[in-house]
Parts: C-alpha cells; sequence; structure tokens
C-alpha cells in the first residue's frame, strides 16, 4: 500500500529535489561572506534515520531514537558542516531524533550550546502514531481520511495537528530564528513534515511530492521579507554512509 500524506495541489512539482533550488534575486545586493546582506543562512537538516523509519512506522510527537544508521549520517553531516563557513548558532526539535543529530554537529562546528524549540517538533499525527504504513487505513479509517484530506485546516483525531497548525507554527520558529542571525549561518535540525511545511512557505505555488531524506540538507536565504530556497534535500555527504531513500517519513509527515 503506498502511503502520503502529501496535500493534494493541482501546482507543478519541484523536478529535482537533490540538487540545486537556485531563486535568489538580491537584486545584486553585496555580500558578507556567502550570506547577502539583510538575510540569514538557515542550513535545516532533517534528522538521522530511525528503527521506525526503516519500519514505516509513524512517529509524529513519539520520541524515538536514531538507529546506528542514524548516527553514522549524523556524523557526515557534521563533517560537511565543519568543512563549510562557521555556524554561529545550532538550534533543533527537541525530540530525541533531532536532538542527537543537532548534537553531533554542534560539537564539530564548535556550538558550545543547543538551543531547543518543540516549535521544530514534527506534525502530532494524533491517533496514527505508533502505527505502521500497512496499519492505519484498516485500523484507522477516519483518522486516515483526515490525515490525507485535501483540506489545510483539517486536524487528526487523538490531538493531531492539520498541516495549517503545523504551518503557522515551524514557518513562525524558523521566522524568529533568522531575524536573530541577519547576516549568519544558522544551523536547524528538525523533520520531512516541518521541512515540507517550510518549503511552501519559500514557494507557496509548487506541490512538493518527493521525498524528504534522512539527514539532508536544505538551505533558506531568508530576510524580513523574503524566503529563498538555495539547496534543497542535498545528500552528497552521505555518498559513502548509505541512507534510507525509502524512509516512511520522507514521504509523509511523519519523520
Amino acid at each position: 500500500m503506498s502511503f502520503d500524506f502529501n496535500m493534494a495541489d493541482p501546482t507543478t512539482a519541484v523536478s529535482d529535489p537533490r540538487g540545486m533550488c537556485d531563486e535568489s534575486d538580491f537584486n545584486g545586493g553585496a555580500e558578507v561572506g556567502s550570506v547577502p546582506i539583510g538575510y540569514a543562512e538557515i542550513i535545516v537538516v532533517r534528522h538521522g534515520e530511525t528503527e521506525w523509519n526503516v519500519d514505516g512506522r509513524i512517529q509524529g510527537h513519539l520520541d524515538v531514537e536514531l538507529n546506528e544508521v542514524g548516527r553514522k549520517q549524523a556524523a557526515a553531516v557534521a563533517d560537511r558542516l565543519s568543512k563549510e563557513s562557521a555556524v554561529s548558532a545550532v538550534y533543533s526539535s527537541d525530540l530525541k531524533r533531532a536532538l542527537e543529530t543537532a548534537q553531533v554537529m554542534a560539537s564539530s562546528c564548535g556550538v558550545p550550546e543547543i538551543i531547543q524549540d518543540p516549535d521544530l517538533r514534527e506534525r502530532h499525527l494524533g491517533n496514527l502514531q505508533g502505527l505502521t504504513s500497512h496499519e492505519v487505513a484498516n485500523l484507522k479509517p477516519n483518522d486516515y481520511e483526515a490525515c490525507t484530506s485535501s483540506r489545510t485546516d483539517q486536524e487528526i483525531p487523538g490531538g493531531g495537528e492539520s498541516f495549517d497548525q503545523l504551518y503557522h507554527r515551524c514557518t513562525s520558529s524558523l521566522e524568529r530564528i533568522a531575524m536573530k542571525h541577519i547576516g549568519k549561518r544558522v544551523v536547524v535540525v528538525t523533520h520531512g513534515g516541518v521541512l515540507r511545511a517550510l518549503h511552501r512557505r519559500a514557494n507557496p505555488t509548487l506541490n512538493l511530492q518527493e521525498k524528504i531524506l534522512n539527514a539532508s540538507v536544505s538551505i533558506f536565504h531568508i530576510s524580513s521579507e523574503k524566503w529563498i530556497v538555495k539547496t534543497w534535500n542535498n545528500i552528497d555527504h552521505l555518498n559513502k554512509t548509505g541512507f534510507l531513500e525509502t524512509a516512511f517519513g520522507g514521504d509523509s509527515n511523519s519523520g
């Protein structure tokens, strides 16, 4: 069974989820290092693999640790970032899978503290949390229907969030972070559903259908007026590590 929580949308999908998505328009402005004046560069990383990703089990707000592959993925991202321009801060969802990923990166980048933000958590998926993708349609058909609804304001039974609720909390969080770090580079570690919402904020007319991969890197330039996607879902650093391309969280809001 194919199980996908993507929102229905007739618009065109992004064609290359792993490469550069250069949509910059800085009007010729000068840059400070690699960060344009008036912008913050936010490097958004999806957490490493968990056993629930492997099993196709819906995580949502449930607190699942990284598995061994996920820890290797976190180390690979950390190594990549440590060789690039300096990072001024590391923010993370307070869920273990994100926080553990962030801890490896903070250590490699010489950042002494991780700022935890619950608003960077994955979407709460209500009664679907803890079930596998093969169980939900049979065991929770009404909940499944609510979760896959094209209505962005549709909440999920059992305390689950609508897409709109997820969108507003995580985009507000990223905007707050950006405004605190104008002219600097910041790392944010979060989840697949959150990344999908952030992409929608930057590109509201595009329907993103591709998987968002574990330990992928996406880069946003954010000013007080504009969001720009500079890099999307890049996994070049995972070539020697192995990665879970079929991770359930990658093509849903469960990661």
